[in-house]
């Protein structure tokens, strides 16, 4: 495919041209690769086609196929060489994105630009109810830290959260030279897939605080990153389970940490 759109750094824009590792990542989301049956006829939203490399392969599945753009550059290349694609001139991170598909459970993919991966997976969070299934291209750092398990230095925030309702898997890590512009890093592809948690048990918001206090001051043990979260008195605050780091606790720890601050919390409020 020719060079026909410009790539724009503000919008971290690098076109992949290698039509086998686009391929590849087309056939991330196909029900075979899942492992479900059930994800084979989702339909599908391509954040950021660019110039549709990834796009004609998704075509090709025979599934309902839309495509979200930011780049009116990018839009009207899409128009003239793919007139049967369905293209929203829009921002992903603005759009309500139970009106894409009208409610409907669908399938998320794209080459993510770098400079908004950590927002478009959060976004994902939001949306869990109906997003069962996500893949895609991103920075390798970022790739990794999103499935990178607990005791290791990149599991951090965006982990637990998103591995509190998805299990996360690293497929293959793409090279730079494949490109156009190439980045100055590599770049992975990831699956996540939702797993079979309907509920947290606690209050998703208190948990939401609860894991980004304790990363806020990741080198710090629990017991003094947590502290003005645990009410005094609270025999949390005698458990050993408060010496540890951040990056050394399970999804499940974590919610039980939330339920113990949110019990006590509770009992605490109603004691006066």
């Amino acid at each position: 495919m020719s060079q026909k759109v410009r790539a724009k750094k503000v919008l971290g824009q690098h076109f992949l041209n290698d039509l086998n590792i686009a391929r590849r990542i087309a056939d991330t989301v196909s029900g075979q690769e899942v492992g479900n049956p059930a994800y084979a006829d989702l339909p599908i939203l391509e954040i950021g086609p660019g110039m549709g490399v990834l796009t004609q392969f998704l075509l090709e599945s025979g599934r309902e196929i839309k495509a979200v753009e930011i780049d009116t550059e990018s839009v009207e290349y899409l128009h003239k060489t793919m007139p049967q694609l369905n293209v929203l001139e829009a921002d992903f991170l603005t759009l309500d994105l139970r009106d894409i598909f009208s409610g409907r459970h669908f399938a998320l993919i794209g080459n993510y630009p770098y400079n908004i991966s950590s927002q478009i997976f959060f976004k994902i969070l939001d949306y869990k109810d109906i997003i069962p299934v996500a893949a895609g291209m991103l920075q390798r750092e970022v790739a990794q830290r999103l499935c990178s398990p607990p005791g290791s230095k990149a599991y951090g925030i965006l982990s637990v959260l998103l591995q509190a309702w998805y299990d996360c898997e690293y497929l293959f890590t793409v090279n730079e030279n494949v490109f156009t512009p190439p980045p100055k890093v590599k770049s992975g592809v990831i699956r996540i897939v939702r797993n079979s948690r309907s509920t947290l048990g606690v209050d998703e918001k208190k948990f939401k605080t609860v894991v980004k206090t304790a990363f806020g001051q990741r080198r710090k043990t629990l017991r003094n990153s947590l502290g003005p979260l645990i009410p005094a008195g609270s025999p949390l605050l005698q458990d050993e389970i408060l010496k540890k780091r951040p990056e050394q606790l399970s999804v499940e720890e974590f919610i039980e940490i939330t339920r113990i601050i949110t019990s006590d919390g509770e009992r605490t409020t109603s004691d006066k």
